[in-house]
Protein backbone atom coordinates (compact mmCIF):
# COMPACT_ATOMS: atom_id res chain seq x y z
CA UNK A 1 0.00 0.00 0.00
CA UNK A 2 2.98 2.13 0.62
CA UNK A 3 3.64 2.53 -2.67
CA UNK A 4 0.43 3.81 -4.15
CA UNK A 5 0.34 6.11 -1.19
CA UNK A 6 3.31 7.64 -2.43
CA UNK A 7 1.98 7.41 -6.37
CA UNK A 8 -1.20 9.28 -4.89
CA UNK A 9 0.45 11.75 -3.15
CA UNK A 10 2.96 12.03 -5.84
CA UNK A 11 -0.23 12.99 -8.25
CA UNK A 12 -2.20 14.69 -6.19
CA UNK A 13 -0.43 16.26 -3.29
CA UNK A 14 1.71 19.82 -3.19
CA UNK A 15 3.37 20.84 -5.91
CA UNK A 16 2.13 17.74 -8.23
CA UNK A 17 1.25 19.84 -11.11
CA UNK A 18 4.97 20.40 -11.53
CA UNK A 19 5.88 16.85 -11.02
CA UNK A 20 3.35 16.21 -13.62
CA UNK A 21 4.49 18.71 -15.93
CA UNK A 22 8.37 17.79 -15.10
CA UNK A 23 7.82 14.32 -16.23
CA UNK A 24 6.22 14.88 -18.91
CA UNK A 25 9.11 17.54 -20.38
CA UNK A 26 11.36 14.42 -19.81
CA UNK A 27 9.53 11.88 -21.14
CA UNK A 28 8.64 14.53 -24.21
CA UNK A 29 12.25 14.95 -24.43
CA UNK A 30 14.03 11.45 -24.42
CA UNK A 31 10.94 10.86 -27.10
CA UNK A 32 11.88 13.57 -29.15
CA UNK A 33 16.10 12.35 -29.04
CA UNK A 34 14.83 9.07 -31.12
CA UNK A 35 16.14 9.34 -34.92
CA UNK A 36 13.31 8.20 -36.22
CA UNK A 37 11.25 11.42 -38.14
CA UNK A 38 8.24 10.72 -36.43
CA UNK A 39 9.37 11.77 -32.87
CA UNK A 40 10.41 15.06 -34.57
CA UNK A 41 6.50 15.69 -34.63
CA UNK A 42 7.30 16.07 -30.84
CA UNK A 43 9.80 19.13 -31.23
CA UNK A 44 7.45 21.15 -34.24
CA UNK A 45 4.29 21.43 -31.36
CA UNK A 46 7.04 22.75 -28.95
CA UNK A 47 6.29 26.69 -29.50
CA UNK A 48 8.34 28.13 -26.70
CA UNK A 49 11.69 25.62 -27.18
CA UNK A 50 11.30 23.71 -24.28
CA UNK A 51 12.61 20.38 -25.84
CA UNK A 52 16.17 20.32 -26.57
CA UNK A 53 17.69 18.43 -29.29
CA UNK A 54 20.54 16.63 -28.06
CA UNK A 55 21.20 15.40 -31.37
CA UNK A 56 23.20 19.00 -32.84
CA UNK A 57 26.65 17.07 -32.53
CA UNK A 58 25.66 14.59 -34.53
CA UNK A 59 22.40 14.15 -35.84
CA UNK A 60 23.21 12.57 -39.49
CA UNK A 61 26.69 11.15 -38.55
CA UNK A 62 29.47 11.30 -41.71
CA UNK A 63 30.40 7.54 -42.76
CA UNK A 64 32.91 8.98 -45.68
CA UNK A 65 35.49 11.10 -45.51
CA UNK A 66 35.48 13.83 -48.18
CA UNK A 67 38.96 14.06 -50.22
CA UNK A 68 39.79 17.42 -52.05
CA UNK A 69 42.73 16.83 -55.31
CA UNK A 70 43.91 18.97 -57.45
CA UNK A 71 46.22 18.24 -60.78
CA UNK A 72 48.13 21.12 -62.77
CA UNK A 73 48.27 21.46 -65.72
CA UNK A 74 52.49 23.52 -66.67
CA UNK A 75 53.48 26.19 -69.03
CA UNK A 76 54.38 23.50 -71.25
CA UNK A 77 50.55 21.28 -70.94
CA UNK A 78 51.95 18.49 -69.06
CA UNK A 79 49.27 17.52 -66.93
CA UNK A 80 50.49 16.68 -63.47
CA UNK A 81 48.88 13.18 -61.51
CA UNK A 82 46.30 13.93 -59.00
CA UNK A 83 47.22 15.29 -55.62
CA UNK A 84 45.50 14.94 -52.75
CA UNK A 85 44.99 17.69 -50.04
CA UNK A 86 44.75 16.21 -46.47
CA UNK A 87 41.74 18.20 -44.72
CA UNK A 88 42.29 16.17 -41.55
CA UNK A 89 46.09 17.34 -39.87
CA UNK A 90 48.08 14.30 -37.84
CA UNK A 91 45.91 14.57 -34.19
CA UNK A 92 48.43 15.56 -31.44
CA UNK A 93 47.60 15.32 -27.25
CA UNK A 94 47.02 18.97 -27.45
CA UNK A 95 44.10 18.11 -30.02
CA UNK A 96 42.39 17.03 -27.12
CA UNK A 97 41.71 20.38 -25.66
CA UNK A 98 43.14 22.76 -28.80
CA UNK A 99 42.38 22.06 -32.48
CA UNK A 100 41.47 24.87 -34.28
CA UNK A 101 42.98 23.12 -37.32
CA UNK A 102 40.13 21.03 -37.77
CA UNK A 103 38.12 24.34 -38.98
CA UNK A 104 40.01 24.80 -42.37
CA UNK A 105 39.11 20.94 -43.38
CA UNK A 106 35.84 21.43 -41.88
CA UNK A 107 35.18 25.26 -44.11
CA UNK A 108 36.51 23.12 -47.26
CA UNK A 109 34.49 20.52 -46.83
CA UNK A 110 30.71 22.53 -46.26
CA UNK A 111 31.89 24.49 -49.60
CA UNK A 112 32.40 21.28 -51.33
CA UNK A 113 28.78 20.09 -49.91
CA UNK A 114 27.18 23.33 -51.23
CA UNK A 115 28.44 22.76 -54.57
CA UNK A 116 27.18 19.09 -54.66
CA UNK A 117 23.99 20.85 -54.14
CA UNK A 118 23.90 22.72 -56.84
CA UNK A 119 26.47 20.39 -59.80
CA UNK A 120 23.31 19.04 -61.44
CA UNK A 121 21.64 22.54 -62.56
CA UNK A 122 25.72 22.71 -64.30
CA UNK A 123 29.00 23.91 -63.88
CA UNK A 124 27.97 27.27 -64.83
CA UNK A 125 26.06 27.63 -61.64
CA UNK A 126 27.84 25.93 -59.93
CA UNK A 127 30.91 28.31 -60.76
CA UNK A 128 28.95 31.28 -59.23
CA UNK A 129 28.66 30.39 -56.10
CA UNK A 130 30.86 31.97 -53.21
CA UNK A 131 31.49 27.83 -52.37
CA UNK A 132 32.73 27.59 -55.28
CA UNK A 133 35.36 30.65 -55.47
CA UNK A 134 36.79 29.77 -52.61
CA UNK A 135 37.82 26.75 -53.28
CA UNK A 136 39.38 28.18 -56.34
CA UNK A 137 41.26 30.48 -54.70
CA UNK A 138 42.04 28.21 -51.51
CA UNK A 139 43.47 25.67 -54.25
CA UNK A 140 45.37 28.32 -56.35
CA UNK A 141 47.34 29.50 -52.82
CA UNK A 142 47.58 25.65 -52.10
CA UNK A 143 49.47 25.38 -55.71
CA UNK A 144 51.73 28.16 -55.48
CA UNK A 145 53.26 27.38 -52.01
CA UNK A 146 53.44 23.31 -52.82
CA UNK A 147 54.25 23.95 -56.51
CA UNK A 148 57.11 26.37 -55.58
CA UNK A 149 56.94 28.86 -58.28
CA UNK A 150 57.10 26.70 -61.09
CA UNK A 151 55.19 27.55 -64.51
CA UNK A 152 51.75 26.62 -63.85
CA UNK A 153 49.13 27.77 -65.96
CA UNK A 154 46.21 26.23 -64.43
CA UNK A 155 44.63 23.13 -62.48
CA UNK A 156 41.64 20.82 -62.00
CA UNK A 157 40.27 20.28 -58.74
CA UNK A 158 38.00 17.17 -57.84
CA UNK A 159 36.23 16.12 -55.18
CA UNK A 160 35.46 12.09 -53.92
CA UNK A 161 33.90 10.50 -51.46
CA UNK A 162 36.04 7.27 -49.72
CA UNK A 163 35.21 5.05 -46.89
CA UNK A 164 37.82 6.53 -44.75
CA UNK A 165 39.97 3.98 -43.19
CA UNK A 166 37.90 0.93 -45.57
CA UNK A 167 40.22 0.98 -48.74
CA UNK A 168 38.21 -2.17 -49.84
CA UNK A 169 35.54 0.24 -51.08
CA UNK A 170 36.23 2.18 -53.57
CA UNK A 171 36.46 6.14 -54.00
CA UNK A 172 33.67 8.05 -55.91
CA UNK A 173 34.17 10.86 -57.45
CA UNK A 174 31.34 13.26 -56.47
CA UNK A 175 32.92 15.98 -59.02
CA UNK A 176 35.61 17.15 -61.48
CA UNK A 177 35.65 20.84 -62.07
CA UNK A 178 36.42 22.20 -65.92
CA UNK A 179 39.82 23.47 -66.30
CA UNK A 180 40.75 26.65 -63.73
CA UNK A 181 43.44 29.28 -64.80
CA UNK A 182 45.81 30.37 -62.23
CA UNK A 183 45.44 33.75 -62.58
CA UNK A 184 41.95 34.71 -62.65
CA UNK A 185 39.90 36.48 -65.49
CA UNK A 186 39.34 39.73 -64.51
CA UNK A 187 35.69 40.93 -64.26
CA UNK A 188 34.66 43.99 -65.27
CA UNK A 189 34.10 46.74 -63.38
CA UNK A 190 30.77 48.37 -62.27
CA UNK A 191 30.47 52.09 -63.31
CA UNK A 192 30.09 54.58 -60.47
Amino acid sequence: MKIADTLRDALRGPGAGWRIAGAAVLTATVAAQHPNDLFDRIRTRDAVYLIPNWRFFAPNPAVHDSNLLYRTLSSDDDTSPWTEISLAPDRTVRHMIWFPDRRAGKAIFDAGDEILRYINRGFSVAQRLPSYRLLENYLRREIRESEGGHAIKGFQFAFARTAGYDTKEEAEMLFISPYTPMVPPTRPTPAA
